[in-house]
């Protein structure tokens, strides 16, 4: 049996639709296991891109079954739009299969989302405002609504009621309108048709493949750093994203688990509120220019910190598939990568975008911290010590040459070579997988995973 758990190993946004897309042909089943419609993953396919949010990557390969589990919490009336998208577009959904232990998010866990993150008293995480926050806190207190559900009118009518009771009083005290039980009720009722054929007991189901030689990938949302225990709490999701999430998400074993892949970007990005030290801060103007919806000059020979970090952003096209937001970006964490090998227990790192620092005359990694004159070699056990570090940089020569059509290790220049060979020795675990591209095909394997 092969199962295989794909995390990201940072802040998220690592490339983990093109890691899964890499390994569509050679698995059976795509299961994702944790979050919801807050994050995405793009995928490009020839000349065509797809961007995805609720459903695995895994939608995108003929002749792979995607599995949404009960980890995820999910926005049916999203979940439609996404797959319309895909069958506007020619693309055949009809394996797609939904956990009906899954809870859904309802039109009150979006308006009490937006309202917290709203509150100028509160604390600004950063979430979307999907909802997604909202929709976990009632699972963990036992008053969700799940997939299941949603075919029991008696049932569903009675839960909704419960939670309006506490739900209008807090939209209330928010000054929010409050919501009625046929309002919420009457988003679900145009998908239960549609819906139904999809819901199975996705434990029995992957059970099941494995038992019969199947080999089934296990997509994580969001990240190591954003895990609801191991990231930058509170700063993070609502769900664990990392490996521990696809057991207790899917309901399969860790037993059955062969391998577990870390995805890693050649630099380092993340979105939102929350710590992030090796963030190269970009100038006011420029960020003046991105709030406003102005575009920004084009950086060509990156000398400052603002440059570098402008750089990034652009060549690496930097902004959410889901918000649009662009993301802030630093240089290479390699205490982050060596704490994600380590909660995750990986065994194989796929080093993304390598690509993006192509034209970087000398490139810093990250290699250690200080916070108050104290050096860090592993990550600091809280988030206010966290805020305080200060990043250890070691520095290494670039390369001005274009690496997008390197398909062996040995096509890829020198200093990228070395480059990639430092960040395998800090990291904690191997680089088995290249993305030196935007491409389906621009990567170069070093180790095959599967």
């Amino acid at each position: 049996m092969t199962g295989i758990i794909l995390v990201g190993a940072q802040w998220g946004d690592e490339g983990k639709g093109k890691a899964t897309d890499l390994l569509g042909d050679r698995v059976d089943y795509v299961v994702k296991f944790n979050g919801g419609n807050n994050a995405g993953h793009t995928v490009v396919i020839g000349d065509e891109k797809y961007a995805l949010h609720l459903l695995p990557s895994g939608i995108l390969t003929p002749n792979v079954v995607p599995v949404i589990g009960n980890g995820v919490v999910v926005d049916v009336r999203v979940l439609f739009e996404e797959l319309d998208s895909l069958i506007s577009r020619g693309v055949d959904v009809s394996k797609l299969k939904v956990s009906g232990r899954a809870h859904v998010i309802a039109k009150y866990h979006r308006l009490l989302d937006n309202a917290m993150e709203d509150d100028p008293a509160k604390r600004k995480i950063g979430t979307t405002g999907r909802g997604i926050g909202p929709t976990y806190a009632d699972k963990i207190s036992r008053s969700g609504i799940r997939i299941a559900d949603l075919f029991r009118e008696d049932i569903l009518r009675e839960k909704v009621a419960s939670a309006l009771d506490s739900k209008n009083r807090i939209l209330s005290r928010y000054g929010r309108s409050e919501v009625t039980v046929d309002e919420v009720i009457a988003e679900f009722e145009p998908y239960l048709e549609r819906l139904k054929p999809m819901v199975v007991n996705v434990s029995d189901l992957l059970n099941t493949a494995l038992d019969d030689g199947k080999t089934v990938l296990f997509e994580g949302g969001q990240a190591t750093m954003l895990d609801i225990d191991f990231g930058t709490y509170p700063f993070v999701t609502s769900s664990n994203a990392t490996a521990g999430g696809a057991i207790t998400g899917s309901g399969v074993g860790p037993t059955k688990i062969s391998s577990v892949v870390g995805i890693i970007k050649a630099y380092t990005t993340r979105v939102g509120e929350g710590p992030f030290p090796t963030e190269l801060h970009l100038s006011r103007d420029v960020v003046d220019n991105l709030l406003n919806g102005r575009e920004i000059p084009r950086v060509t020979n990156p000398q400052t910190d603002a440059e570098f970090g402008q750089f990034l952003l652009q060549e690496g096209g930097e902004f959410g598939v889901t918000t649009g937001r662009a993301r802030r970006c630093g240089w290479y964490d390699a205490v982050v990568a060596r704490w994600a090998a380590q909660v995750n227990g990986l065994t194989d790192f796929v080093l993304t975008k390598l690509d993006v620092l192509t034209g970087i005359d000398k490139i810093k990694v990250c290699v250690a911290y200080e916070i108050n004159g104290v050096r860090y070699d592993s990550m600091p056990l809280d988030c206010v010590e966290f805020e305080d570090a200060v990043p250890v940089y070691e520095e290494y020569e670039g390369w001005m040459e274009d690496i997008s059509t390197a398909r062996e290790f040995d096509d890829l220049p020198t200093n990228a070579q070395k480059y990639v060979k430092r960040l395998e020795e800090l990291s904690g675990c191997r680089i088995s997988v290249i993305g030196v591209g935007a491409d389906r095909d621009a990567i170069v394997e070093i180790n095959r995973i599967v």
